[in-house]
């Protein structure tokens, strides 16, 4: 201050900015017990604190509420405390910052699985600006949990876990998440977002539904307002009753799969124990058993298999294909160790000695919202209650596993299968933008026992029906590693789902004489009847056929002989 007066020119408020470091730094100096903190901000506000040294002396200068802090400078936060007044407010209002969790969503969907990206997928179509919030209690953005159980297993990448890439039968790599983080905005963004966007909140669960005030409430307490909702909700794996009375230690040793994590956890399992123990025999228990099976190649771990069917998938299959199958399975390259509880009636208990649990029973629709929300659900099928267009109340849709919709062709159902998720997923998006169409189209679902074994299925099959099964000799091209060489798909119903079939025209080729029965059901066609009409149709080592299987079960009509219906996919060629 020895300049002469004409040369300093002070606007009042730095003089107040002035005063009020040199007061900080007066309290700060008269009281040495006071010091910054690393941890704690000042009143939630974010405080950078620049130090300098010159002779001896320690300037402190102190700013609220900077966005970053200086380069070269040290940034710390101080804690409110008595020995430190109150800085000044600011000269200029700071620009709000955008809260991580958005108060309101045009459209909400509830849960990150196939069904909610199939919705957003589709509302973005029909609305390209639609402003999309997906809520979902798993730290993964929306991904295929098909791979879990089938393609990962069979990757030689040793950081599969990590990558969750893997090659296709094809042998084309992609992701198990459908599109990568740079597809989907941040939820802090949505709002503002010129465009629109799909954002995902992860690690967040939706507890409580008010559907008269159009908006949920979240784990933690956050609201967000909706104008249509989407449940999709999925299940959670069943457990048994067994295994969870007998204790902490048991369930440490149990796998109930169905997450990205449970296959992490799996695999590191199967890399150090001698044996697991698969319980169930339906589509996931026999693909983790050909899945963990192929994984003892390398290695001593003994695989076993426990059903309470006479054999694989037996309550899907015919029990001639479903002992053929289990056949097959004990005579592979790594043979499982298939154990029939069907015989045993509950008198002669079965004592399995392994190292590992797989509960693979099947799976609860996720209904938690349902007293919450007011929403109904079905006392047969389970799952929340809906109509053909798959709404449960005015702006709530649901779609997935969690969906028990009237199928105007076979009635009230449930469907637990990638592509149902798919379908239903693409539909409500439709009708949440105002498509109002009803669910006609059979959705489809695959399971494949390793490369060279595979069946796509469509309508309701179940081995309690009657059925009629058409077989023909089988080639090298009728294997699912086949199939998706020629189609290019690795998931098959992402392009079945798109075919429409057209008048099929039967095979010219003649079906071959009656043989002998030799138990070889190396490709053919089960149709399952109810009321003599074809209400399900499994097509065995067969593929790229699905919708003419579609057109049949869609028609609804009687055959007189189904072996002239089983030419239509053209079996009998080479």
């Amino acid at each position: 201050a020895r300049r002469r007066p004409d040369r300093l020119r002070v606007q009042p408020d730095a003089v107040f900015l002035l005063l009020s470091i040199l007061c900080s730094f007066t309290v700060l100096g008269s009281q040495s017990s006071c010091g910054p903190s690393l941890d704690k901000p000042v009143n939630g506000s974010k405080v950078h604190v620049f130090i300098l040294s010159s002779a001896g002396h320690v300037w402190v200068m102190v700013l609220l509420q900077c966005r970053a802090p200086a380069l070269g400078s040290h940034s710390l936060s101080l804690p409110a405390s008595p020995c430190l007044p109150p800085p000044p407010p600011p000269s200029a209002e700071p620009a709000a910052s955008l809260p991580v969790v958005p108060g309101h969503a045009p459209y909400l969907l509830i849960g990150g699985g196939t069904a909610s990206f199939a919705a957003a997928r589709s509302i973005r179509a029909r609305d390209p600006g639609a402003k999309v919030l997906i809520v979902t209690d798993e730290p993964d953005l929306p991904y295929m949990r098909p791979p879990l159980s089938k393609e990962l297993w069979f990757s030689d990448d040793p950081t599969v876990t990590d990558t969750l890439r893997f090659k296709q039968w094809n042998g084309k790599e992609r992701s198990i998440y459908f599109q990568p983080p740079s597809f989907y905005i941040s939820p802090e963004e949505l709002a503002v977002a010129p465009n629109g966007g799909v954002a995902v909140l992860t690690g967040r669960k939706v507890v409580h539904m008010d559907v008269r005030g159009n908006k949920v409430q979240l784990d933690d307490n956050t609201e967000i307002s909706y104008d249509k909702c989407l449940i999709a909700t999925g299940g959670v794996p069943r457990n048994m009753q067994v295994i969870e009375r007998a204790g902490e230690e048991v369930m440490n040793r149990t796998t109930l799969f169905r997450k990205v994590e449970d296959f992490k956890v799996l695999d590191m399992v199967s890399r150090s124990v001698k044996s697991i123990t698969i319980v169930g025999g339906g589509f996931l228990g026999s693909e983790l058993a050909c899945a963990l099976g192929r994984r003892s190649a390398d290695s001593d771990l003994e695989v076993v298999q426990i059903f309470p069917e006479k054999g694989n998938m037996g309550k899907v299959l015919p029990e001639y294909l479903s002992n053929w199958t289990t056949e097959k399975v004990k005579k592979g390259d790594r043979p499982i160790r298939p154990a029939d509880l069907s015989s045993r009636c509950g008198r002669v208990p079965l004592q399995v000695i392994t190292d590992h649990l797989v509960a693979a029973v099947g799976l609860e629709p996720s209904v938690d919202l349902a007293k919450s929300a007011g929403l109904e659900v079905d006392a047969d099928f389970g799952g929340y209650r809906v109509n053909a267009e798959l709404q449960a109340r005015s702006n709530i849709w649901v779609a997935g596993d969690a969906a028990c919709f009237y199928d105007i062709r076979l009635g009230r159902r449930r469907v637990e299968h990638h592509d149902h998720a798919v379908v239903s997923g693409r539909l409500a998006g439709e009708n949440m933008t105002g498509a109002n169409k009803p669910y006609w189209h059979q959705s489809m679902f695959w399971s494949d026992l390793g490369p060279d074994v595979g069946y796509e299925a469509i309508g309701i099959v179940d081995s309690s029906l009657p059925t009629v099964g058409v077989f023909a000799k089988a080639t090298a091209k009728d294997t699912p590693r086949a199939a998706t060489e020629k189609s290019g798909t690795g998931i098959r119903s992402e392009s079945e789902t798109e075919e429409v079939a057209q008048s099929p025209v039967a095979s010219t080729t003649p079906a071959p004489p009656s043989l002998p029965q030799k138990d070889d059901y190396g490709k053919g066609v089960i149709f399952y009847l109810r009321d003599k009409v074809v209400v399900g149709i499994i097509l065995w080592n067969v593929f790229n056929r699905m919708p003419i299987a579609r057109k049949i079960i869609k028609d609804g009509e009687e055959h007189a002989d189904l072996n002239e219906v089983a030419k239509l996919f053209n079996i009998h060629e080479d």
